[in-house]
């Protein structure tokens, strides 16, 4: 009896999944137009740091230089947060003891700690922050959403932590049932709050993802995948946060003091998102101290810059970057991307995806002055 119990649940999470799906991306969509320009930097000055057997999905890199990041959890891996040791992908920490259910975005804050999102399967389980003292490598922080933050079908899908450790902007993606939002977690006081719920600046346009290869629909075009906010970034200083849906061609922005300030109606918040710059369909964002923003884009295999005037120009353009995903910056101007190659893993069985390895994970020397880790 338990047995049957168990897979009538199965099944009706499984329709309340199609059900979303269905109802949140039927068919169509318009693609994007190429807003490249011609590369700053040539083809080889992609670096390649590690092939992998499975995709990775976001990155963070110490000031020592440690690289840790994720394997996607659509990828169906062994492990779930890694870091590379003499070139090998070893689970981190040592012994994880289970408390990992699908981690996807890492971070390092500038207090020397490794912070972990996990989406725990689209709100399924109980999604949770998690932080190691990369001294120690001990956990010393757990957070675990409540529903009103992080409900059933949620993705708390990427996030950035603010100079002085205290704040956590998360991007809350919502791919299942389209209601994105942003997520403000006060590490001091272990709360947070959900913001900017299906604000048109969090939620996805109509396009449709043209990677190389594969455009991102299923079921013979009846369904595209559309994506809301998942593209987040603070500028060096965290007074502002940049952030934008994969399915987007607009960069936004706000001040994080606004989304701080308790004693803002919604609609006043509403009214205090900026229209930024133009921008790709986009995954991975960081920034540097000169203000300039970075934006992976998936459709073309490219990263591109966003000057603080607003104009976009293309850094490196390289078709061996499957599905430029996560951003890391490194020490001496190294900035890390994860290629996840989400066009051969996604709505995919494990086998087939398994085909498309080895994935990688490459670098890029910039001229850039950044704090690692993000």
């Amino acid at each position: 009896m338990g047995s049957l119990r168990r897979l009538a649940i199965r099944l009706v999470v499984a329709a309340v999944l199609l059900a979303g799906v269905l109802y949140a991306s039927l068919g169509g969509g318009a693609r994007m137009r190429d807003v490249s320009t011609p590369p700053a930097l040539p083809r080889d000055a992609v670096e390649l740091v590690a092939d992998l057997s499975y995709p990775p999905g976001n990155i963070a890199v110490s000031p020592a230089g440690r690289v840790f990041f994720t394997y996607h959890p659509d990828g169906h891996p062994p492990a779930q947060v890694l870091e590379l040791v003499d070139g090998h992908a070893v689970p981190y920490p040592s012994a994880d003891e289970g408390r990992y259910q699908s981690v996807l975005a890492l971070r390092i804050d500038r207090q020397g700690r490794l912070w972990a999102l996990d989406h725990a399967h689209f709100g399924r389980g109980q999604p949770r922050l998690l932080a190691f003292d990369l001294e120690t490598n001990a956990l010393v922080h757990q957070y675990d959403f409540p529903s009103s933050t992080a409900g059933f079908l949620s993705m708390l899908n990427d996030f950035q932590v603010s100079p002085d450790g205290r704040w956590i902007y998360i991007a809350e993606s919502s791919p299942i049932i389209q209601r994105p939002a942003l997520v403000v977690y006060d590490v001091e006081q272990k709360t947070s709050t959900r913001l900017l719920d299906r604000h048109p600046s969090v939620l996805p346009l109509d396009y449709r993802i043209a990677a190389p290869g594969r455009d991102m629909t299923i079921l013979g075009g009846l369904v595209t995948l559309r994506i809301g906010v998942d593209s987040i970034a603070l500028d060096r200083r965290g007074e502002w946060l940049y952030y934008g849906p994969v399915n987007g061609d607009r960069l936004f922005r706000i001040r994080t003091a606004m989304l701080r300030d308790a004693t803002l109606t919604a609609e006043t918040l509403a009214g205090l998102t900026e229209d930024f710059a133009a921008k790709s369909i986009s995954d991975g964002l960081s920034t540097d101290d000169a203000d300039t923003i970075y934006v992976t884009d998936p459709e073309h295999s490219a990263i591109h810059t966003i000057a603080a005037d607003k104009t976009l120009h293309t850094l490196v353009r390289d078709e061996r970057m499957r599905w430029p995903d996560g951003l890391s910056f490194g020490p001496d101007g190294w900035l890390y991307v994860t290629c996840s190659a989400l066009q051969d893993v996604l709505f995919v069985s494990a086998e087939r995806a398994k085909k498309a390895a080895p994935f990688q994970i490459y670098r890029v020397r910039t001229d850039a002055q950044a704090a690692p880790g993000q």
